[in-house]
């Protein structure tokens, strides 16, 4: 049976008043898919998730996301930016910073409903950190900062996920517990994220998207040293990371 795509474009081209950024892409990724999106700085992999949350618009082509435009379909997407405007110095808890991802759906004016109290509670526990809720954001490590703006793409109650380097600065240790709750999540989200780790793409992922100005899709098992160094203009290793279970399926 046909299942259709919850994110697609369709020979979309983007540029930034010069050159095309993305040029001739078609991409059709299917639910729960769990894609890494890897290529060379200024390839376009940030345009590509900014084009899937509608924040700009091609030039050329049609992006559609679970059957709508971007715009329409942007409150059903949990995202999570590579750099978070949020001063760690702050003081901010926990719960305040999970709770800003109930923006789009709390009152305009006012305070927090039960509900998004709940809900927002609900995706700190997802993350295992609910027994932090009362603490500084500030007092966090790295990876426990990480969850926490995961958490705060969950609060949404999305049906994608959207991440952009999460795993970035974080030791291999922190980096394979973050990768082990993302598949977990991945049991009832499809999820995308944009990452420099090559190492880690052959372990975790079922779908690879290589972007350098245009876009190449392959199951993570058909990926190979020749076409990642071909993207990169150079020869870059693919580590096997030995401890963690390959992913199922590919598309």
């Amino acid at each position: 049976m046909k299942v259709d795509p919850v994110i697609e474009l369709r020979d979309v081209t983007f540029s930034y008043d010069g050159p095309p950024v993305v040029s001739s892409v078609t991409l059709a990724i299917p639910p729960r898919d769990f894609v890494c999106a890897i290529g060379p700085n200024g390839g376009g992999k940030t345009t590509l998730l900014r084009l899937m949350l509608g924040l700009i618009r091609p030039q050329r082509g049609t992006v559609s996301i679970l059957g709508e435009s971007p715009e329409r379909a942007r409150c059903r997407i949990g995202y999570m930016p590579q750099h978070a405007q949020l001063d760690p110095r702050f003081p901010v808890s926990v719960m305040d910073v999970v709770l800003m991802g109930r923006l789009g759906q709390a009152p305009l004016l006012g305070a927090y409903r039960r509900a998004d109290r709940t809900v927002a509670g609900r995706a700190l526990a997802e993350v295992g950190l609910g027994h932090l809720a009362s603490r500084a954001f500030s007092e966090l490590s790295g990876g426990q900062r990480q969850r926490v703006l995961i958490a705060r793409a969950l609060a949404c109650e999305p049906e994608i996920l959207l991440l952009d380097e999460p795993t970035a600065n974080l030791d291999p240790a922190v980096q394979d517990d973050l990768y082990a709750l993302l598949r977990r999540l991945n049991e009832r989200l499809t999820i995308m994220i944009v990452s420099h780790d090559i190492g880690f793409v052959s372990v975790h992922f079922k779908t690879v998207v290589c972007v350098n100005r245009t876009v190449h899709m392959h199951a993570t098992r058909e990926l190979t040293q020749r076409a990642v160094a071909d993207m990169y203009g150079r020869e870059v290793r693919l580590l096997h990371h030995v401890g963690a279970p390959r992913p199922e399926g590919g598309t």
